[in-house]
């Protein structure tokens, strides 16, 4: 028998199908506990036993309860949303489903919700969140691709607003982040390279706003200057170039007697638009150069298996984050409620990939 023939779920199916929308009232009648009980359970508050609050959390699950968010905000002050900041950026394949499939997986057991608040072009970061704040929309805010004195953090600790960041900036003031080592990334794959034999390295850096962008610098460098090895750093590309613009800028270089024979890729999608100019231009990988790539999904080892890639979690990442802006929500005074997420070597198997 599965779940769903299970005789307690249908009857409760039942029940919510015949009475219309369920209400705490149909939970009461379903688990016998009063209606107080039920809404301090659905709130998870501390002086209902777990067993209880996850008994009261799974009928409302199986009949399709859903509060009302309207009163509830009149209650508690509280929207019980969690709020994700995407900008509109696709160099990172399957950046904000796998950020968001991270965040959902911490909300779960909780009575949060999570919602998207694409950051359009026309809008500010810094108005976008001044939106959220403003209006209330939710009771704590996830955003990416921080710079080294962002608007938005800043906007939000003088506003004592609940956030946490993926990424890190340069305030003073410590506030809540996940972020992955981007130094530790750069300085191994330059290694790679150098192990590799290759004699002049390059780089894809993000764009120069974003506070990793100095990180993936300074790990490039350190490694380039131990080493004694050449290197060079394009200019008029970054990250967030378009994948023609990068195979364009690749395939001119690769034509020049001088041009790197390595080649650090923080992307997917730069780095398959450089196996590309490269072979056009009659370069074999493995052979006459090398990349090595970060790798957020199994999109690159697919195509090409004989690439070097070093791994970054997204969805652990988006877990993290949900966790540590649950904890700053619950806990406003906590400290400490940072993670850096050091590179994985090797993509993780099936069982370990979050």
């Amino acid at each position: 028998m599965t779940d769903t023939q299970k005789p307690g779920r249908i009857e409760s199916q039942d029940i919510a199908q015949k009475r219309g929308k369920p209400t705490l009232r149909t939970i009461a009648e379903l688990t016998g506990l009063a209606v107080t009980t039920i809404s301090r359970a659905l709130s998870d508050a501390p002086q209902i036993s777990f067993e209880t609050r996850q008994r009261v959390h799974q009928v409302a699950r199986d009949i399709g309860y859903l509060p009302d968010r309207a009163a509830q905000r009149l209650k508690t002050g509280r929207t019980n949303v969690i709020c994700i900041l995407l900008d509109p950026h696709e160099e990172v394949v399957g950046f904000g489903t796998s950020i968001m499939y991270g965040i959902t997986k911490a909300l779960q057991n909780t009575s949060y919700h999570l919602i998207v608040a694409p950051n359009f072009l026309a809008t500010s970061n810094v108005e976008a969140v001044e939106h959220i704040i403003r209006n209330n929309l939710a009771d704590g805010l996830i955003f990416s691709r921080t710079e080294p004195l962002d608007g938005r953090v800043r906007l939000l600790l003088e506003n004592g607003f609940p956030f946490a960041s993926h990424g890190r900036t340069e305030f003073s003031t410590p506030h809540p982040f996940v972020d992955y080592d981007n130094f530790a990334f750069a300085y191994e794959a330059t290694r790679r390279l150098i192990f590799k034999r290759r004699k002049k390295v390059s780089i894809i850096l993000p764009p120069k706003r974003l506070t990793f962008c100095q990180h993936m610098l300074h790990g490039f460098m350190t490694a380039v200057r131990e080493a004694g090895i050449a290197y060079e750093i394009p200019e008029g590309i970054d990250l967030d170039s378009p994948a023609d613009a990068l195979l364009e800028h690749i395939a001119r270089r690769a034509a020049d007697p001088d041009a790197p024979d390595g080649l650090i890729c923080p992307g997917e999608v730069s780095a398959l638009a450089a196996i590309s100019a490269l072979s056009d231009a009659g370069r074999t990988l493995g052979v006459d150069y090398d990349i090595v790539a970060k790798q957020t999904s199994r999109l690159l080892t697919q195509i090409q298996p004989k690439i070097d890639t070093i791994y970054e979690d997204l969805t652990a990442a988006g877990e993290e984050l949900g966790h540590i802006l649950l904890q700053r929500i619950g806990q406003p005074e906590a400290g400490d409620l940072h993670l850096l997420q050091a590179p994985q070597f090797g993509f993780p198997t099936q069982g370990n990939a979050g």
